[in-house]
């Protein structure tokens, strides 16, 4: 087969859907790579870098798409221009796509176009998926980047120190959400020696919480059916955000940094903190709202922007894996590879296998069909950045809380 690798072009986007190392397999397996010129770069990853391993350099971008039978994207529909896609019939394409608030013009173009359109957001959470999992390798990313962006900020240190002028106190860091994100956040946060807890309205990740050294924040809420089958948070009633609401007000003032990542798949992020507990805080704090993509989980955030309220510093990132471009790029060119590996059958082709689930829950669309039950409700919305829990085995522990303990052992 034949891959393409065009460069992103959504906005702030530095990440590439194929490194050196990743390539170089590919063509070792008998596939043709072609790159546009300075996809890489963000990255950096260079072009001879690329040349070295047998890749094809395109200054053209759209001869990258004209060649290509497979498209690897980052941001797949970032490449389109006017709202029209540049895939041609036939063309299979794999990236982040946005599946739950991708645009009808969007799906009718990639239908007319008979494109096999992969979204990788919709991988299933089954211990096979794992290595194909770019939710939670890129969630991971951004959880440690939220911290690290928290320390920068706030203008005091996280860990305690014992000095000859007096005892530094240790940052109070509070991380809301225990998926991916947040179990990253609060490793990170831990390693940086702060008194960190962390709150989640899945009592089942307490014990993950717990094994990080953190103290777990229980409310006193009804959680039964706060997640669905696969570890993901579901939507509840205003009556039970109402109250967790009220009881966070006991919590939220005593923090110096809060880390919010509560998502639900397809909906607005839940409204957890208000502007009136940030009021309560001290000046000089720093909220990093991971949700912000989806609403935010704080009422002050605005996607994009940083803004002060009431002497509060409030980050509304979008793109927090894209930040560290290099160490991103390698983590999803991996799961790229993988899902590649099971796309493709023993002779190097496309095999739609849709007795496989992991091809089944991923292709949104197919053969002028947009055939994914995930759109079936209408719901078109941002799906979470995260998961949390895997079907068959306790995937948390594996995937997100031991390595971050790898991680504090090293």
């Amino acid at each position: 087969m034949i891959v393409g690798v065009p460069a992103e072009t959504a906005p702030n986007e530095k990440r590439v859907a194929i490194t050196p190392a990743v390539a170089e397999d590919l063509v070792g397996d008998g596939h043709e790579v072609a790159i546009e010129t300075g996809a890489g770069e963000p990255a950096n990853y260079h072009d001879e870098q690329y040349e070295a391993v047998g890749c094809t350099v395109l200054d053209d971008r759209d001869t990258v798409f004209e060649q290509a039978d497979i498209v690897l994207q980052v941001q797949a529909l970032g490449a389109a221009t006017d709202g029209i896609a540049p895939y041609d019939e036939g063309q299979v394409v794999v990236g982040l796509l946005g599946p739950y608030d991708i645009t009808d013009t969007q799906l009718e173009t990639l239908s007319d176009q008979s494109v096999s359109a992969f979204a990788l957001e919709l991988m299933p959470r089954i211990s096979r998926a794992q290595s194909m999992d770019a939710l939670s390798s890129q969630a991971s990313l951004g959880g440690y980047q939220a911290c690290l962006l928290a320390a920068e900020e706030l203008p005091k240190m996280f860990p305690m120190e014992m000095t000859a002028a007096g005892t530094i106190r240790p940052a109070e860091v509070f991380v809301i959400g225990a998926g991916v994100a947040g179990l990253k956040a609060i490793a990170t946060a831990e390693r940086l020696g702060a008194d960190t807890r962390g709150h989640d309205v899945r009592l089942e990740v307490k014990q993950e919480v717990e094994s990080l050294g953190a103290d777990f924040v229980e409310l006193d809420l009804e959680t039964e059916g706060s997640g669905d089958e696969e570890g993901y948070a579901v939507e509840m009633g205003e009556e039970f955000y109402a109250e967790q609401r009220r009881q966070m007000q006991r919590v939220v003032p005593e923090s110096d940094v809060i880390i919010t990542t509560a998502a639900i798949p397809g909906r607005p992020a839940p409204e957890i903190v208000t502007a009136e507990m940030i009021e309560e805080m001290d000046a000089g704090s720093v909220i990093v709202d991971i949700a912000a993509p989806t609403g935010g989980n704080c009422e002050p955030t605005v996607a994009g922007e940083t803004v002060e309220h009431a002497g509060v510093t409030i980050h509304g990132p979008t793109n927090l894996p894209s930040q560290m471009s290099k160490t991103a790029s390698e983590q999803y060119a991996n799961n790229l590879q993988h899902f590649l590996e099971n796309l493709l059958g023993e002779d190097g082709n496309i095999d739609f296998d849709f007795e496989d689930e992991i091809i089944d829950s991923t292709l949104l669309v197919h053969d002028g069909t947009v055939r994914n039950p995930h759109l079936e409700d209408g719901v078109n919305e941002t799906p979470a950045e995260e998961a949390a829990t895997d079907d068959d085995e306790p995937t948390p522990k594996t995937q997100a809380t031991k390595e971050a303990e790898e991680t504090d052992a090293e």
